[in-house]
């Protein structure tokens, strides 16, 4: 893309931006680039100070700048917001290091809507997290329809009138002046609150961008801001410069998009079907360069992505909609006219011009609405049933009602399910399911135009899952009711519905597929992670295997921690099984517990903070109070909430004197979350965070696994250890490596669970990198303490 800013025989030497690599990265660099030049990918296990960001970085933009290659631009995606950063970090530091006769890498970070709406961000014009995609639709809407074909006025003309009504205001003598919205620290040309024109609302930023825009160009004619000589563009910037010449900045960050040569964002970016469609779509080509970052969690991501669902509501909204669509036809054709009072339904002409236009018959439309009500009614008869059976006197304690589950088929014996079973006996063929997609499309374009309100319409969501449902196989998809505690007044005393929210799920569980599908688009790229091992089960699940198979070649690294080795102790404690059975309950005192906060208690006497990471929340909580009752130090409790509190108690353990946190190894606080320093003297682990087995889910995706891979692969294994057992061990692994992020930390990570220390018919030993097997050696209950004391004495001593 840039190849002028460098000359073909300049090595990838010019691009790294530090003085020397380690071996690792000159290493990893030379293979990424080969295997990229050659259509493939490189999959590194690299632990933490292998320098993995500033690898995979350079390799991208030596074959984007490599005037001989057919790379355009780097596409990073993550999981992890702080891995962003670090993105945005090291190319910083790229570009600051480059030689004086390049041009610098450009760079955008992809964000959300909600992060760069001016209004969103401030919190004006009734537009916040909640409701900005509902209200930026409807507004951009209604300013297309101003200015289109047969609109009542031009984008120009918008812009001006909303620049105007600053000056009006300046001009009317208020003492205060005119109150300029402003955002990212910049003023806008307007003032806090959407425009109108003629009594339609409209989106002055918005007005701008399609002002400035060429009708038959490229957008990026409309950046008010040169995009090649910035650098790396954060959100902060890229809101500044936008809103700050008034136009939209969302519209300038998609148009922006093609012409940056390093794109960060997420993995929605390149494997939600919807999120490409609708903005990244330009960019997943094969002349891109594609860098997955924390890739230990591709699997079970995408695995989200590529799954679907629809909820109760929405199938009552979408019934609705369906009905205002048909009611003025069916007036009409009756001869009695739109009702009064009927404002919110079509027009007739409408709807009979988008029918035929869509090749949709208002017998569809019929139909979908009757599948749709007989569905509702099928839901609500299941989960009656199932609620009269499991707990009778559910309608007296609403309240106390639990989430649930109700598998629409055996989880371990795949075959159709049986709400496809009762539609087809209920008169209602594939075809009802695969129209319902068509007929939702119809009806959302209808009522758009036909009602003036910011919402999504519920329909085309219905459609497009029920269309999905009827296609998707029945062994790598399972399908499920899933009641979801909930309280809603409006429904009358004695529904489930007002305890619960019912939702259809679709789970997907085998993504590997999709994930290929997606991987083969680009051109090469790196997937990497501290927690790849065992590679056979990450190639496997990934479908970097099915790419193999088809020429693209895909090549393995492995890099352990090249720091000092007497700056760490690791500890594989042989302490009982910390399992479901072993454990009992949580109120109950016994071996096992009392081994494992013995364990703690003896890893806490270390001098300095240290995290504790436990299979789920609960035992979480138990460990607190023990540890509570124990320690002389404060115990610091995670438990499942938002960002901004994960943000204050990550301040207050790293703040003041040395505490213990205790957390999910299933939470935010194991993985991504910086340590660096001397933040953390020691991380343990307790048990191995298997997820939940009781949810049909697990099963389904155990026995997905098994027939797909079976005894020829991944090496052998089961769907239990492929599916559960290596991403609960990969959980653990990046607990234990917050503790040494540099050359000089020191500290310990300590595993306390037998199947880490000896081998046994479910030990996990295995499923550890040869390093780290060497390097956790077993140590029983009773020497635990010893040992933590002899490390810090070595080191107090070396120091």
């Amino acid at each position: 893309m840039n190849g002028a800013s460098r000359a073909g025989d300049v090595t990838w030497e010019s691009v790294f931006g530090h003085e020397e690599p380690y071996p690792e990265q000159a290493d990893g660099i030379d293979a990424a680039i080969d295997l990229a030049d050659d259509g493939g990918f490189l999959v590194v296990e690299g632990a933490c100070g292998t320098g993995k960001t500033m690898l995979a970085l350079t390799a991208g933009i030596d074959r984007v700048r490599d005037p001989d290659s057919s790379y355009e631009r780097v596409v990073v995606l993550t999981s992890v917001k702080q891995q962003l950063r670090q993105f945005e970090e090291d190319l910083r530091t790229i570009n600051a290091n480059l030689p004086e006769e390049w041009s610098p890498v450009s760079g955008l970070t992809l964000v959300g809507k909600a992060d760069v709406c001016p209004y969103s961000r401030e919190g004006v014009a009734g537009i916040d997290t909640e409701t900005v995609y509902d209200r930026c639709e409807g507004l951009r809407e209604r300013t297309r329809n101003l200015v289109g074909d047969g609109g009542d006025t031009t984008p120009g003309a918008l812009a001006s009138a909303a620049r105007e009504a600053q000056t009006g205001l300046a001009d009317s003598g208020s003492a205060d002046g005119p109150d300029y919205l402003e955002t990212a620290g910049e003023p806008t040309p307007y003032l806090p609150g959407t425009a109108d024109f003629e009594g339609v609302e409209y989106c002055p930023f918005y007005a701008t961008f399609l002002e400035d825009a060429p009708e038959d160009g490229d957008p990026i004619e409309a950046v008010p801001f040169d995009v090649t000589d910035r650098g790396h563009i954060d959100t902060e910037e890229l809101v500044g410069l936008s809103a700050g010449h008034g136009t939209c900045p969302h519209s300038v960050m998609g148009a922006v998009l093609p012409h940056v040569e390093v794109v960060l964002g997420n993995y929605y970016h390149a494997f939600d079907p919807q999120t490409v469609g609708s903005f990244t779509g330009a960019v997943v080509d094969d002349s891109t360069f594609v860098v997955c970052d924390e890739a230990h969690m591709l699997e079970p991501r995408v695995r989200e992505l590529v799954s679907d669902g629809v909820g109760d509501a929405t199938l009552r909204d979408a019934e609705q909609e369906l009905t205002r669509v048909i009611q003025p036809v069916e007036f009409e054709q009756s001869g009695k006219g739109a009702a009064d009072g009927d404002a919110g339904s079509a027009d007739a002409d409408l709807v009979q011009g988008e029918l035929e236009a869509a090749d949709v018959t208002l017998r569809e439309l019929k139909r979908t609405r009757e599948f749709v009500a007989d569905l509702r009614e099928e839901i609500d008869r299941r989960v009656r049933a199932h609620l009269d059976r499991t707990n009778p006197d559910w309608r007296a304690e609403p309240q106390a009602l639990d989430d649930e589950e109700l598998p629409l088929r055996d989880p371990e014996e795949p075959g159709r399910d049986d709400l496809t079973a009762w539609a087809e006996d209920a008169g209602y063929d594939e075809g009802a399911w695969l129209r319902a997609e068509a007929v939702g499309a119809v009806v959302a374009r209808i009522l758009d135009e036909a009602e003036d309100e910011d919402v999504r319409r519920a329909a085309p969501a219905a459609g497009r899952t029920l269309a999905h449902w009827i296609r998707a196989d029945h062994t790598a998809f399972f399908r499920e009711i899933e009641l979801e505690r909930t309280w809603d007044e409006t429904e009358p005393s004695g529904s489930w519905r007002r305890a619960y929210n019912a939702r259809l799920g679709l789970h997907n569980c085998v993504p590997g597929e999709a994930i290929a599908d997606t991987l083969g688009s680009f051109g090469g790229g790196v997937l990497m992670s501290a927690t790849i091992e065992p590679m056979d089960v990450f190639r496997a699940v990934t479908g970097l295997d099915a790419l193999a198979a088809d020429g693209r070649p895909v090549g393995e690294r492995t890099y352990g921690l090249s720091f000092p080795e007497g700056n760490r102790a690791s500890f594989a404690v042989d302490a009982p099984k910390f399992t479901h059975e072993n454990r009992g309950s949580r109120g109950e005192s016994n071996p096992t517990r009392r081994a494992h906060v013995d364990a703690v208690c003896d890893v806490a006497a270390s001098p300095g903070n240290v995290l504790v990471g436990m299979p789920n929340y609960a035992e979480a909580a138990w460990m607190a109070e023990a540890l509570s009752a124990r320690l002389d130090r404060p115990v610091l409790l995670d438990e499942s909430s938002d960002d901004d509190a994960t943000e204050a108690l990550k301040a207050e353990f790293f703040g003041g004197d040395h505490k213990v946190l205790v957390t999910s190894l299933r939470g935010t606080l194991t993985e991504g979350v910086d340590y660096r320093g001397d933040r953390l003297a020691a991380a343990v682990v307790c048990g191995v965070p298997i997820i939940d087995t009781s949810s049909p889910r697990t099963p389904a995706v155990k026995t997905a696994y098994d027939r797909r891979f079976g005894g020829d692969g991944p090496g052998g294994r089961s769907g239990f250890e492929t599916a559960l057992t290596v991403p609960a061990v990969r959980k653990a692994r990046q607990a234990i490596g917050r503790v040494i992020r540099g050359p000089e930390e020191v500290g310990i990570r300590a595993l306390v669970d037998a199947r880490y220390a000896r081998e046994s018919w479910d030990s996990v030993r295995g499923y550890l990198p040869p390093d780290e097997r060497e390097e956790f050696d077993p140590v029983s209950p009773d020497m635990l303490g010893f040992g933590v004391e002899r490390f810090w004495s070595s080191v107090a001593t070396d120091g």
